[in-house]
């Protein structure tokens, strides 16, 4: 719809150009059979003329070069980043078979929740091993005790006493190495008992954030060095800009972003600028730029695409409003106004309105204005268009195409 909302008022004005123009031409060969000839032209590639009436028609407005503060700006690519300190491939410790999967793809988990179940039959022995040297320590002591009472009551050697405290020591300390082993396993050291063994191990989400993905099937096998699912963790995103050489000493930190994604440039998110590279990426001649997301972070996702623009002062600079700016392919430029008086005949008066178009170089744009640098002289008191001028464009095609010859 909104392609024709600009069709239909373009093809109505098309037609009262050649409305208008038909009855000019009329007017023209009329006045040239009856008082000789008059020559007439229509408009250059840079010039055009329209009538009162269809300046009227068309509501063009006037105003002229204006000295405005706009913002200097600079403007990057760039895209998301989450830092890999936010970032966790969760593996398992242990290899073995995935029992279960506790989380989908796009779950927001904390740290220590479970993700996944694997069976591990290895699991098991750790677990009797745990159990025999508990048994093993108990059996330890009470020989360090009786050994202790024998040589207090000169009825034992120090030795002995010596070698019964080493094993003692000795199996406290494989004890503790077991234990860990089976807290890293999810299994509580001290409900492990012989009627109790398990041979499930739980994976942990190490750190807080939404599952990427998740890695593995139910019945997978998967040993030490495989990712079972990836979180990130998108609180600290940051933006990581490419600005060139030539805008770095205007770059500092702590200044304000503001930035689009390329999918989305109706919606405009903040960052700070919190570190500056020192070498240029990618043997380019552009520097990474780095900045913390701030405020909301809804729907933004690591590897996104953006498009950014970093303020950098103001500045009073040529201007005019941004509407009176028109680009073709390459080219940028505005229509100024010349007025021209006619006579084709003493009965058949007519008043136009002749306009010049001219190139010009676009600058910083803000608030409704653009900066401009006209590439070609303008009379110092020159009326801009500043509402309309795709009508004149439209205009002056048109007669390109008719041609110039009556």
């Amino acid at each position: 719809m909104q392609k024709f909302k600009y069709i239909i008022p373009v093809v109505v004005l098309s037609s009262f150009f050649i409305s208008c123009d038909y009855k000019k031409e009329s007017s023209l060969t009329e006045n040239h059979e009856e008082g000789g000839e008059h020559g007439h032209e229509e408009g250059s590639e840079t010039e055009v003329s329209l009538s009162e009436a269809q300046v009227k028609a068309i509501g063009l407005e006037f105003g002229k070069i204006e000295m405005k503060e706009l913002k200097d700006v600079i403007k990057a690519n760039g895209f998301l980043k989450v830092p890999n300190q936010n970032k966790a491939q969760v593996t398992s410790l242990y290899s073995g078979q995935i029992k279960s999967i506790r989380v989908q793809p796009g779950d927001y988990i904390g740290k220590g929740q479970t993700i996944a179940v694997i069976e591990n039959p290895n699991q098991v022995m750790v677990q009797e091993q745990y159990l025999t040297v508990v048994g093993q320590i108990q059996m330890t002591q009470t020989e360090v005790k009786r050994q202790k009472e024998l040589y207090e009551g000169n009825a034992g050697a120090l030795k002995n006493l010596q070698y019964a405290e080493s094993q003692l020591r000795t199996l406290q300390t494989q004890r503790a190495s077991l234990a860990k082993q089976l807290q890293m396993m999810g299994i509580n050291p001290g409900s492990v008992s012989a009627k109790n063994l398990n041979s499930s191990m739980i994976v942990k989400a190490p750190i807080s954030g939404v599952m990427a993905s998740v890695l593995v099937d139910i019945g997978a096998y998967v040993d030490v060095s495989f990712p079972v699912a990836e979180i990130v963790d998108n609180s600290n995103l940051h933006l990581d800009l490419d600005v060139f050489e030539k805008d770095l000493p205007n770059i500092k930190k702590g200044q304000t972003i503001h930035f689009t994604m390329t999918n989305n440039p109706a919606k405009e998110y903040d960052a700070e600028i919190f570190s500056i590279g020192s070498t240029f990426e990618d043997q380019s001649k552009a520097v990474p730029v780095h900045a913390r997301v701030k405020g909301d972070k809804t729907g933004l996702i690591d590897g996104m695409n953006v498009v950014a623009i970093i303020s950098i002062g103001n500045n009073l600079v040529s201007a005019v409003p941004s509407e009176s700016v028109i680009n073709i392919g390459a080219e940028d430029f505005i229509f100024i106004q010349k007025v021209e008086e006619h006579e084709h005949s003493e009965e058949a008066y007519e008043h136009e309105h002749t306009f010049e178009k001219i190139p010009v170089a676009k600058g910083t744009a803000d608030i409704g204005f653009t900066q401009i640098t006209p590439l070609k002289e303008i009379p110092k008191e020159a009326k801009i268009v500043t509402k309309g001028a795709f009508f004149i464009l439209a205009k002056m095609n048109n007669t390109g195409e008719e041609g110039h010859s009556h």
